[in-house]
């Protein structure tokens, strides 16, 4: 039956409750019969004035908040807001710590690209067997971080100039046998679904968008690299010690739901590459720098904005010091946000039924996204 009312177009309101929105989000979407005219994000339920609490907080006292960001991904997290600070207060960080660091956030995008691909099937309707493959692999390596931190998603784990507690070797040889077997999943999953021919019907040519678009957005992450665009902060910064590891940047062809699925397959082989090497090389020594005293921490005047290649994408704090014990500012750039922004633009023109499998290509989180 056809939506058009008198001229008008049928007003549809999807969420806050709706299963598939990624967390408490809305869409307001004007439809033709089954398309897509307007697109209209509402969010803000999930909203913890995270910034606002920064700027009356430590700087040490800050990191656990870091972690209820992407609640995924809370090692990267943490990462990037040390990095922040560290680049405030000039901080140095030890090569074992750097590796420990690196060894963390690759684990970190395994678990979350894995997790995507299964939630992206269950936007489809495809319930239970790819999410509950991809948690199986995703478990495993929450009970390494688990097993460190103590905690195996708010894990509150890096500090200024290192990392909080080390690993000793049979945590390492933990994660070499997981790294060893992850390939196998990989395998066995892209069978499962990236040949499937359900999932191709449904993913390509399906919210296409363009490198020109993405750029004048602000898109990066696997989305951005989708669409053709060679751009990995890992490369461009090099920040930490990835210069020293060889590893490829995927680029898709088509900027379509399908390469952007495909993206987080291919994404994960490369941090499998870098896991290989990173694992054997890590070398003895401090795992944090013993001239940082946290509980006085008190960086110089002065303003810094710190970034790095988050599972999903740029990850930044921006902060000002007035030399006082909190920030007198505190600013995040949560990729899930801006990610979010061209959801308007990838559905118009489609059916409704593919807004929710584009929305799940994004790969969003509301608690990054509301802050």
């Amino acid at each position: 039956m056809s939506s058009r009312l008198d001229g008008e177009l049928l007003e549809v309101s999807m969420g806050p409750q709706h299963p598939s929105t990624h967390g408490v989000f809305r869409m307001n979407v004007a439809l033709e019969g089954e398309i897509v005219r307007k697109l209209k994000p509402v969010f803000g339920y999930l909203h913890r004035n995270h910034e606002q609490i920064g700027e009356h907080t430590s700087y040490l006292g800050s990191m656990p908040y870091t972690d209820r960001l992407d609640y995924f991904c809370s090692m990267t997290n943490n990462w990037a807001y040390a990095l922040s600070v560290e680049k405030l207060a000039g901080i140095e960080v030890p090569e074992r710590a750097e590796y420990l660091r690196v060894i963390l956030a690759e684990l970190t995008r395994l678990q979350n690209h894995a997790s995507l691909l299964g939630f992206l099937l269950s936007d489809m309707g495809a319930w239970g067997t790819p999410l509950m493959y991809a948690f199986r692999e995703r478990e495993k390596i929450l009970d390494l971080f688990e097993s460190l931190s103590g905690s195996r998603m708010m894990c509150d784990y890096m500090r200024f100039g290192g990392c909080r507690v080390d690993v000793d070797e049979a945590w390492l040889g933990r994660a070499k046998e997981i790294v060893d077997r992850f390939p196998k999943f990989l395998d066995e999953f892209e069978e499962l679904i990236l040949q499937n021919e359900i999932v191709i019907a449904r993913t390509q040519h399906v919210g296409k968008l363009s490198p020109e678009l993405a750029i004048t957005a602000g898109i990066t992450g696997p989305m951005l690299r989708a669409s053709g665009v060679n751009y990995d902060i890992r490369k461009v910064d090099g920040y930490g010690i990835y210069p020293r590891f060889k590893f490829r940047v995927p680029l898709g062809d088509h900027g379509d739901t399908y390469d952007r699925l495909m993206m987080r397959a291919l994404e994960m082989r490369e941090s499998i590459e870098i896991l290989k090497q990173a694992l054997p090389q890590i070398p003895a020594g401090p795992i944090v720098n013993p001239k940082v005293k946290l509980r006085a921490f008190r960086p110089p005047i002065g303003e810094a904005y710190g970034r790095i290649e988050a599972p999903k994408g740029e990850l930044g704090f921006y902060l000002i010091s007035d030399g006082g014990p909190n920030p007198y500012r505190y600013r995040v750039r949560p990729p899930s946000f801006i990610n979010l922004t061209v959801l308007e633009d990838m559905c118009l023109g489609h059916v409704v039924a593919d807004v929710m499998v584009i929305l799940g290509s994004i790969d969003i989180v509301m608690g990054e996204v509301d802050r």
